[in-house]
């Protein structure tokens, strides 16, 4: 009796320790937040009487205040978000045919260098396979189009597979990422900027939300640069993140990657080893 109720616990420990995460992330993303916060009714109401008794100079002070709040933010935007076109020299940085093409350069260089190849757009494409064990791994797809040095769309796939050992089967994650990107800083070794589009979970869940994120790429000499990159966003009012850390051997117009890439789809969390190659257009 004894030994059954102890096989019986180990089986019950084993399914619970082997639950899919994947599963959980879809469902979690499909059922959202169940508590949701009330309290914007109470404040707005309370706001609204206390804007019927406010004086008029309080709604002086208020419209200078908003005016200074207008022009600091577009203060912020142009110098913090876009940069001074009329004083910052390296966003005027030519976008090269690929990185280390002339074994100095990374995506940029700068705008009176005197070129061999004359290079208007460029569309890099990359490939990895992210692993963190024998079941749950999967492929992470990207693809970038730069049609000058301003600006560039990214589309990231990733397509997750987890194997139940217990019962044999297996379930899969479709994670898809649209990106505007912008290259705030643009040095010949050293680029920086924001990104802003939306993230699309497909699947069971079939939902999408706004997304947001920074990336950096450090080109440090050798045919070797290292990229840093987040991207963050909330799909039915749960997070739906994605960290890439990642090291690049580049040869000719084609490069080898290896590094580490964290999810967060939900509640569950996923820790990937990452290594591919990709190659420039």
């Amino acid at each position: 009796m004894k030994k059954n109720s102890f096989l019986l616990f180990c089986l019950i420990y084993i399914a619970s320790f082997g639950q899919n995460k994947l599963d959980k992330s879809k469902s979690e993303l499909n059922s959202g937040v169940s508590n949701r916060n009330h309290s914007s009714t109470s404040y707005s109401s309370s706001s609204g009487s206390s804007k019927s008794k406010s004086s008029n100079g309080e709604n002086i002070l208020g419209g200078i205040i908003a005016d200074i709040f207008i022009y600091a933010t577009f203060g912020v935007f142009k110098y913090g978000v876009v940069g001074d076109y009329k004083n910052e020299n390296h966003l005027y940085s030519n976008l090269t045919p690929y990185p280390y093409y002339n074994r100095k350069s990374g995506n940029f260089e700068n705008s009176d260098t005197v070129s061999v190849t004359v290079n208007k757009s460029r569309f890099d494409i990359e490939n990895s396979f992210v692993y963190n064990s024998s079941s749950l791994f999967g492929n992470h797809l990207k693809a970038k189009i730069r049609p000058f040095q301003y600006l560039y769309l990214q589309t990231d796939f990733h397509q997750l597979f987890e194997i139940n050992k217990i019962d044999a089967t297996a379930n899969r994650l479709s994670l898809f990422q649209f990106n505007l990107n912008y290259d705030r800083i643009r040095l010949e070794k050293f680029n920086f900027g924001w990104n802003l589009g939306a993230t699309y979970v497909g699947n069971e869940v079939k939902r999408g939300g706004l997304a947001y994120g920074l990336n950096a790429e450090y080109f440090m000499g050798n045919r070797i640069s290292f990229l840093a990159s987040a991207k963050w966003s909330r799909i039915n009012s749960l997070p739906v993140n994605t960290y890439e850390l990642q090291g690049k051997f580049h040869r000719n117009n084609y490069f080898l990657t290896l590094g580490l890439e964290h999810l967060k789809i939900a509640t569950p969390t996923y820790t990937l080893l990452a290594f591919g190659g990709g190659i420039y257009f």
